[in-house]
């Protein structure tokens, strides 16, 4: 088997981690690969942009807006950008040892 190291993780991230592995009566290992398990199988690919055309051309029956899809992957990509922000800032405790 694998060995994985994960490198500058959040405290904010890791703390998540220990409490969701103690509710669980896991390690926090043995909870990081039930999690990493888990995401691998639920999709394997992501969905390519294309289908999200398919999807709005469907969903507007052919009357859309021409920037409808634009949008909504713009939109997509702040609320990616905005969730890994909040991962990534650095946590109160993290900031305090500075």
């Amino acid at each position: 088997m694998a060995a994985l190291t994960i490198r500058n993780l959040p405290d904010k991230v890791r703390d998540r981690l220990r409490k969701r592995a103690a509710a669980a009566g896991m390690s926090m290992e043995a909870q990081a690969r039930a999690i990493l398990a888990k995401a691998s199988l639920e999709r394997a690919e992501p969905e390519p942009a294309a289908s999200l055309q398919k999807w709005v051309d469907r969903l507007y029956a052919g009357n859309k807006p021409a920037t409808t899809v634009k949008q909504l992957l713009a939109e997509r990509r702040r609320e990616v950008r905005a969730q890994h922000n909040s991962l990534t800032k650095p946590s109160a405790s993290a900031k305090a040892r500075k």
